[in-house]
């Protein structure tokens, strides 16, 4: 979408650091004109083609934190467009933030005279074939389809001059590692590179070590707190369901399950207790990960049941509750779950609902995310005591009281979409 940049002068926060004033013009247009902490203390070293690190929440800004540079930069080489050979990509692990994150880059990108396309499996190869073939300055892409066009010769990353992760923490799991490597190997090793996620963690320094030149890490600043509730509620197995009803019949809600099958079935028969629920997963086709994001978007289905990989391509505004119907794996997905909550400076809650099997399971995925939460259905002693709230300090992004921040140029929700 072309978003005509508005004059801006040289007070604009985005100016003061190093911003081209053509693309906070953009961000003007839009109501965008101060940075968010992220984008603040990334912003001078990005622009610089500095390889960076950058860790914030969901939520945090880090879709223009690395947009910019990435735009800024391609437009100041003025390289030729050339059939199958893009300079810049970003790699994400779904296809619904595949989509997400090129709304963000494509306004800036027409504003400078560059392409944008997104490449992720589901849809047919023609189009995206057709569009690499056709020339773009700048691809989005899920690893896997990606691999897919470098195997049939379409895509030809040998001019890569910038590559971005996001979701960086994810997409160095051993099920995305393989092909981000090989990615990465096919890419001149002289061009930047940059990470952001939540968390930089565990695999993640495979990647750094190897493609990564003496980066520098950056972690968005804190500023006042926001009011967010963990719970436990152990119940037993056969009571699982009934109580994920419970919640989702009282308010709208995120609910996540560790399979995609249980996602299925979960939102099949929450129907059955009166709850009008769509499912979030990898077995759906594109059409249908679309219908039902769009169906919980807009209130028609006020329960949305997902993995946790589905998780990363969800940005949905106002949603008071998150709901684990079955504890996460790992304490990443615990965060990465719960950032579906408390947005935009709001309020949230999350439960997790455990089986007196799991208590212990979930006692140690809790410290290891550094939470503190209420539970109810044990007895309970010492921090856990009833009605505690963890009152979480966020990223200066989701606090209140900033007049114009991050609604990202081309979207559509709140400013903390991204």
């Amino acid at each position: 979408m072309r978003i005509e940049p508005v004059e801006v002068g040289p007070d604009n926060g985005f100016v003061k650091v190093g911003v081209p004033v053509v693309l906070a013009g953009v961000l003007a247009a839009t109501g965008v004109t101060d940075p968010f902490s992220i984008q603040t203390v990334t912003l001078p070293d990005s622009l610089a083609g500095r390889d960076v690190l950058g860790q914030g929440r969901t939520g945090s800004g880090k879709t223009i934190a690395f947009a910019l540079p990435l735009v800024a930069r391609l437009a100041a080489t003025k390289s030729p467009r050339q059939p199958n050979r893009p300079r810049a990509l970003v790699l994400v692990p779904t296809r619904e933030l595949a989509t997400q994150v090129a709304g963000v880059i494509e306004p800036l990108a027409m504003a400078v005279g560059l392409r944008v396309i997104t490449i992720f499996g589901g849809v047919g190869h023609g189009p995206q074939r057709d569009g690499l073939r056709a020339g773009a300055e700048i691809v989005v892409a899920c690893p896997g389809r990606l691999v897919d066009h470098m195997g049939e010769g379409d895509a030809r990353l040998d001019r890569i001059e910038i590559t971005v992760i996001d979701e960086a923490d994810h997409m160095a799991d051993q099920g995305f590692l393989p092909m981000v490597k090989r990615i990465l190997d096919a890419t001149p090793k002289k061009g930047q590179r940059m990470l952001f996620s939540a968390t930089l963690a565990g695999g993640v320094d495979a990647i750094v070590s190897r493609y990564l030149d003496n980066p520098v890490s950056h972690a968005a600043e804190v500023e006042a707190p926001v009011l967010l509730e963990h719970s436990v509620m152990v119940v037993e197995d056969a009571d699982r369901l009934a109580a994920v009803a419970e919640f989702a019949r009282t308010e709208r809600v995120v609910i996540f399950t560790r399979t995609k099958h249980r996602a299925k079935q979960m939102a099949a028969k929450l129907k059955a207790f009166g709850v009008t629920a769509v499912d979030m997963h990898g077995n759906l086709s594109q059409t249908a990960r679309e219908r039902n994001l769009a169906a919980f978007s807009d209130g028609t289905a006020t329960a949305l049941v997902a993995t946790d990989i589905a998780a990363r391509g969800i940005h949905v505004d106002d949603v008071p509750l998150v709901v684990h119907a079955d504890p996460p794996v790992e304490h990443k997905a615990y965060t990465h779950r719960s950032g579906r909550t408390a947005r935009a400076g709001a309020a949230g809650r999350v439960v997790t609902i455990a089986s007196p099997s799991q208590v212990g399971e979930v006692r140690q995925l809790l410290n290891k995310a550094g939470v503190t939460a209420t539970w109810t259905g044990i007895p309970v002693s010492g921090h856990e005591s009833s009605g505690r709230v963890e009152r979480r300090q966020p990223h200066r992004e989701r606090g209140r009281g900033s007049a114009a921040r991050n609604k990202a140029p081309g979207g559509t929700g709140s400013r903390n979409r991204r």
